[in-house]
């Protein structure tokens, strides 16, 4: 009798179990998110630093020793202001050498044309010596203009930029001794990976933020896409303006997010809704696997453009251990 009874109950017990199982096991709660109309958005990512739209770099014209730096970083300066000072003890030299000469050639200039007009020297004797004359004088001005070239002056108004030059170094004309800008006339250059740059062009968008100003963005767009990349660093240059003028720190650092293309009415769920083409459906307490087909993704939304409807409840993070036809509890 007992182990009839045994029998019975273990009957029950799997007929429970089979149950249970054709039931679909005990629902498991899942997060949801419905499928909704929205903008997409596809953006391309790149860091970029703000700098003066046209920096000026500063040379010497000759090869000299400096003396004096008579400006520093973040000074402002105006057109033909002294910025360097070059020892120019030679070119004084050279210079009362010419006036020195230039005067003693005059000298013989008035003599001659004077002994001319009394017809006591030739036409070719007095044309010589004007000619010497105004040679003396051209050679003095040239020394005159190589003094002034002793010191190094500013070709614009603006701010020291970078200054790369102390006393006791030796300019040559090849080498940049300062930079200088307008800071209010400035560009951002952002570096482009090089498998972005068919996507970008001329007059999109641009979004700009930095740490120095959390939860500020600002507006831009493109400007220009330089023709020639970098091939160490595989990126172009995208050079952004402003939609409003502003004043921003030269040399400050940048996130850019430049709008490569909008969609305004776009099906979008979740980024992370989406897992190797498929996403799951919640419909009547259970789930379904749906392929569907994407198209912008976003670093928060996916566009769907086939396989899902607007309305449609689908998992927001989807994971290895559901099962088609699976009994859920769907939490928003």
């Amino acid at each position: 009798m007992k182990r009839i009874t045994l029998w019975l109950l273990l009957a029950v017990l799997l007929a429970g179990t089979a149950a249970y199982a054709l039931l679909g096991g005990r629902a498991r709660e899942v997060t949801t998110a419905t499928a909704r109309i929205g903008e997409a958005v596809e953006l391309v990512y790149a860091t970029g630093f703000v700098e003066a739209e046209h920096p000026v770099s500063v040379a010497a014209r000759l090869t000299a020793p400096v003396r004096q730096v008579m400006v520093d970083e973040g000074d402002r300066v105006r057109r033909g202001q002294p910025l360097i000072l070059l020892d120019d003890e030679e070119q004084r030299h050279a210079l009362q050498q010419a006036g020195a000469q230039r005067r003693v050639a005059m000298q013989d200039e008035r003599r001659v044309v004077a002994l001319f007009a009394k017809g006591w020297v030739t036409r070719a004797a007095r044309d010589q010596a004007v000619a010497a004359a105004d040679s003396a004088r051209a050679a003095e001005e040239s020394a005159a203009a190589r003094l002034d070239q002793m010191a190094v002056r500013s070709g614009m108004d603006g701010i020291v930029l970078r200054r790369d030059v102390e006393p006791g170094d030796l300019a040559v004309p090849s080498r940049t001794l300062m930079t200088l800008g307008d800071p209010a006339r400035i560009r951002i250059t952002a570096t482009i990976d090089e498998r972005d740059v068919p996507r970008i062009h001329a007059g999109q968008a641009g979004l700009m933020s930095s740490d120095a100003w959390p939860g500020r963005v600002l507006r831009g767009h493109v400007r220009e896409v330089t023709p020639g990349g970098d091939p160490e660093q595989r990126a172009f240059r995208a050079r952004i303006v402003t939609d409003a003028p502003m004043t921003l720190p030269l040399g400050l650092t940048l996130e850019v997010n430049i709008v490569t293309r909008r969609v305004a009415q776009a099906l979008l769920v979740p980024a992370t809704a989406v897992y190797d083409g498929r996403v799951w459906v919640v419909r009547d307490g259970r789930v379904h696997s749906r392929a569907v087909r994407t198209g912008i993704v976003g670093s928060s939304d996916t566009q769907i453009l086939a396989g899902l409807s607007r309305g449609d409840a689908v998992i927001a993070k989807p994971d290895d251990t559901l099962r088609e036809n699976g009994r859920v509890r769907a939490r928003r």
